[in-house]
């Protein structure tokens, strides 16, 4: 089970990516689609967000009862790592999953959306608010003020993650504030009561995060491991010594990792 970053979808090269890597492996793949992000707009005015963990285990249940007996894991990445490492932590040992991994984490998301706020970060920042505001203001196109408060220009002035998740994000999830949403929507509370064997990768250039944003040992609970390196970047870690071959690395070491728990898992079945 793949779950995509801010407004990523299964277009998405990580997400294609590891899919084919996991079909390589003899496994089935799933992909679960943020609200709105799988190209039609949801039918509510809510959306998603970095904390939202319904839909995961609407998914996790719903793929329980379809394949009853077989084990499962779960990836996610950036946006969709911090949901699914809050879901693990909410869940405990009721999570329905063998293995996790999780792959370049906002465990902050006040620390993340002041570090996109500055330097050269600011150039995602644009890229991703652009295609937010783009797909507010389609949805709520001649209502903006009686839902969002707010005139379409206004919409067109939030400039930054703090003002758009405090005008938009926690006023249509029920957040009484930015502040309030980050704080209770990052996954760094959550990682101590994580009892599913889950692979945390992280690079310390990640251009979307500081280092301090990076959780410490004693944070972990024993069945997370954190693999830190000192470059990869955000969902990058690609290697290679020619350009036209490059090597991406976390299609090999994540399903080496998962290999180890969801094919030695209790009851598992021999895979065709």
């Amino acid at each position: 089970m793949v779950l995509h970053g801010l407004e990523g979808s299964i277009g998405s090269p990580y997400a294609y990516g590891l899919l084919a890597a996991i079909h390589a492996n003899g496994w089935r793949g799933v992909l679960m689609h943020f609200r709105g992000c799988s190209g039609r707009q949801n039918r509510l005015d809510r959306s998603y967000h970095s904390g939202d963990t319904g839909d995961i285990g609407f998914l996790v249940k719903t793929l329980r009862a379809r394949f009853p007996g077989l084990p499962m894991a779960a990836v996610g990445f950036s946006l969709g790592g911090n949901a699914l490492l809050k879901y693990l932590g909410e869940s405990g040992t009721g999570a329905g999953l063998q293995a996790a991994a999780a792959v370049s984490v906002p465990y902050d998301l006040a620390t993340g959306a002041e570090r996109l706020n500055s330097g050269f970060s600011r150039v995602y920042q644009w890229h991703l608010l652009r295609r937010l505001r783009s797909k507010v203001a389609e949805k709520f196109r001649g209502r903006e003020r009686q839902t969002l408060g707010m005139t379409a220009s206004q919409l067109q002035q939030l400039t930054d993650f703090w003002k758009f998740d405090h005008a938009v994000t926690a006023r249509l999830h029920g957040f009484s504030d930015v502040h309030d949403y980050y704080a209770r929507s990052s996954s760094r509370q959550y990682l101590h009561a994580i009892r599913v064997p889950t692979l945390l990768i992280h690079a310390r250039d990640d251009p979307f995060m500081t280092p301090a944003a990076i959780p410490a040992a004693a944070e972990l609970a024993d069945c997370v491991t954190l693999e830190l390196s000192d470059q990869g970047g955000h969902v990058g870690f690609v290697s290679g010594s020619l350009p036209w071959r490059p090597r991406y690395w976390l299609e090999e070491r994540i399903p080496a990792f998962l290999r180890t728990h969801i094919e030695l898992a209790p009851g598992s079945e021999p895979r065709p």
